[in-house]
């Protein structure tokens, strides 16, 4: 039960659905510690930034092959799109079958599990995790399936930091605050934004505000962002044109776009759990198959748009440029809405914030479109407002407008937008609360759970 003794999980585990984290980690705050906790988050965040800078560049590789791959293959006609869809199903099998016999903790976007391991639900995963999370996420994501490289790269940088603190005979608590520091630092090297990364734990995963915590946090954040930018480079992930500051008159206009995104983030996380819940009927497939059907249907997506499938930036980056027109962009819409549930079913490794981040682009950007139309006086450049729709869904989906609206504002150097941003999160946050709508993570932390309890009963 590595890192945590059974009897420490037994009693702890009648407490999933508490929202702060109990036990370990609230303990031990001697300030004569500080120090080497500072000392060893910046280490531990510099091996995450390594490994995370890594994994986003074999992704961005593994891209560039299966376009190319795709393309090649369209010459053969026929045998070409058996030979992709076939590839596809078998890359998405492996990796599925990667995570269900030998790492089981790197199924899906990996967060929910970091957040039970900080609740005392569930032990820390061996450390075999990291090289499973990473092959299997190259497999899944490099095939096209619509997941994002921030759950590996959390899930790989919280593993790494708490080993790293169990190598130097750390105690439980300063483990556990060293798990979260690297999960941090892990966010903000997939999205080179250490600011978001390091909100994302204090709001997330402990949501609170605790002094050892945040400066562990902000060294890890400190030390990966130092070392993936010399491979990533410095520059923003999205390049968009900075808009002009919005005063407020437009609070209406965004006031209403938050209200779409809280309604469309209740709709993606149904479809998450639905699909989910779809998967467990079919508990008596091996997971091996059931990640092959959904890796042919995405095989034959990819075969007809190349570019429709995958992480999801090169969509985000031209939605962010305005290249797309309303007639495609509601299409491209309707099947990443779709495509994001279905790939996160397959149970291989692969994170929710990157199609988060497309579906909330093309909604803000196909919103202010439509109000151009209608009001041009009123919404000038479409393009802000797809923006601040990255921002309000992300934060309709997770429930953490803070770490969206900052994690947004870095990756498109926009902060010209932030108080747009703010009154379409608070819509954003508003709505799914009164409609009653659990947090993704909350979800599928008890999701979590129950399908391990369905496996094991039919293993």
């Amino acid at each position: 039960m590595d890192g945590l003794s059974k009897e420490a999980i037994v009693s702890t585990g009648k407490a999933r659905m508490s929202t702060q984290p109990q036990g370990a980690i609230e303990s031990a705050q001697t300030p004569q510690s500080l120090p080497a906790l500072a000392i060893l988050s910046f280490v531990a965040g510099t091996a995450a930034g390594l490994v995370g800078a890594a994994f986003r560049l074999a992704l961005e590789q593994a891209d560039r092959f299966r376009f190319a791959a795709i393309t090649w293959a369209h010459g053969y006609n026929l045998a070409g799109l058996v030979l992709v869809v076939t590839s596809v199903a078998a890359a998405v099998a492996i990796a599925a079958w990667l995570v269900h016999r030998l790492s089981p903790y790197a199924s899906g976007s990996g967060i929910p599990h970091v957040e039970a391991v900080l609740r005392e639900e569930l032990p820390q995963a061996p450390f075999s995790l990291v090289p499973i999370k990473f092959v299997g996420g190259l497999l899944a994501i490099g095939c096209g399936l619509a997941l994002g490289r921030e759950g590996p790269s959390v899930q790989m940088g919280s593993t790494i930091a708490h080993y790293i603190g169990r190598a130097f005979r750390r105690e439980l608590p300063d483990c556990l605050v060293l798990l979260a520091a690297g999960a941090g630092a892990g966010l903000a090297t997939a999205f080179n934004a250490p600011i978001g990364g390091a909100v994302f734990v204090l709001e997330e995963l402990v949501r609170r505000f605790d002094t050892r915590i945040t400066v562990a946090t902000f060294g890890a954040s400190a030390g990966a962002i130092a070392v993936s930018r010399l491979f990533l480079g410095q520059q923003p992930d999205f390049a968009v044109e900075l808009q002009p500051y919005l005063g407020i008159a437009n609070v209406p206009l965004h006031l209403a776009l938050g209200v779409l995104a809280g309604l469309l983030g209740v709709a993606y996380n149904n479809s998450i759990l639905g699909a989910l819940s779809a998967t467990e009927r079919l508990s008596r497939w091996p997971v091996e198959l059931r990640g092959a059907v959904i890796g042919a249907l995405v095989g034959l997506i990819a075969w007809f748009g190349p570019g429709l499938v995958g992480g999801g930036d090169p969509i985000t980056q031209r939605t962010l440029a305005h290249g797309q027109l309303l007639q495609w962009l509601l299409p491209v819409f309707a099947l990443r809405f779709a495509l994001g549930p279905i790939s996160y079913a397959a149970r291989t490794p692969g994170g929710l914030f990157a199609p988060l981040l497309v579906l909330g682009a093309q909604s803000g950007l196909a919103f202010g479109m439509l109000c151009q139309r209608w009001t041009p006086e009123v919404v000038p450049d479409p393009k802000a407002l797809a923006v601040v729709g990255m921002a309000a869904f992300f934060t309709a989906v997770v429930r953490a407008p803070l770490t969206g609206i900052i994690l947004v504002t870095e990756m498109t150097g926009n902060f010209t937008l932030l108080l747009p941003m703010l009154s379409a999160c608070f819509a954003a946050m508003l709505v799914p609360t009164l409609l009653g709508n659990a947090p993704i993570y909350d979800s599928l932390r008890e999701s979590t759970f129950r399908i391990q309890q369905i496996e094991r009963r039919t293993e």
